[in-house]
């Protein structure tokens, strides 16, 4: 990173959003200042930052704001190209990791889901997981960073939704396990049993913060299935 450049990340750190762009920022070896958000009183800074949504991460990259996890993610690997690439250099490639990611947002971080569909997801995910180390092959990339921030979550997945992750899906737990021999990932990660504290007292708060409360309604419809 060049002596002038100066990164700064609006966050929250049991965010699997944020826990993204720690990844990345952390593959690259890149260093940054890290400002937390009170989700409850979202400072000026954020406000300004980001306008439209109003929502974490968000890095300031020399005053100039990226927002949007796994945008930011593939702004930090096109700026820092020289190490640790996370999207793939030939094109079909990187449109199929693009895929994936999205898969992920909208499946597995996306609003709502039973029991039982959340299985199907990752199912459908170790599928095409097959028997490589990671999605990409050989090396964390991509998809393994837009997915690997849901480990914080299992633990809350298994006590609300009465179900072992290790049994229902022993090839992403592996998967799991192998990404969290990585610096950069397992000093990004909220501890499972944290985030599942976190989540029941937000919960008890009545929580109106959008991203929390998508999250809380899946929580409750696996709850309930």
């Amino acid at each position: 990173m060049a002596e002038a450049d100066q990164l700064i990340l609006l966050e929250w750190y049991p965010s699997s959003f944020a826990a993204r762009v720690r990844i990345a920022l952390a593959e690259k070896g890149l260093k940054y200042v890290s400002r937390p958000e009170d989700l409850t009183n979202k400072s000026p800074l954020l406000l300004k930052m980001n306008p439209v949504n109003k929502q974490i991460p968000v890095l300031i990259h020399n005053g100039r704001p990226i927002c949007d996890s796994m945008v930011i993610v593939q702004y930090i690997d096109e700026v820092w190209n020289h190490k640790s690439p996370l999207l793939p250099s030939d094109s079909y490639q990187r449109a199929h990791a693009k895929f994936w990611a999205d898969y992920v947002d909208k499946k597995i971080f996306g609003i709502g889901a039973s029991k039982k569909e959340l299985i199907e997801c990752f199912k459908i995910l170790e599928e095409e997981l097959g028997d490589k180390p990671y999605f990409g092959g050989e090396s964390f990339g991509y998809v393994d960073l837009s997915l690997i921030p849901c480990y914080s979550s299992f633990y809350t997945y298994e006590t609300l939704g009465k179900l072992s992750m290790a049994e229902e899906c022993p090839k992403i737990v592996d998967w799991a396990n192998r990404c969290l021999q990585k610096e950069s990932v397992s000093k990004s990660l909220c501890d499972q049993s944290k985030f599942y504290e976190i989540i029941l007292e937000i919960s008890r708060g009545g929580s109106t913060w959008s991203s929390v409360q998508k999250f809380l309604n899946k929580l409750d419809q696996l709850h309930n299935s």
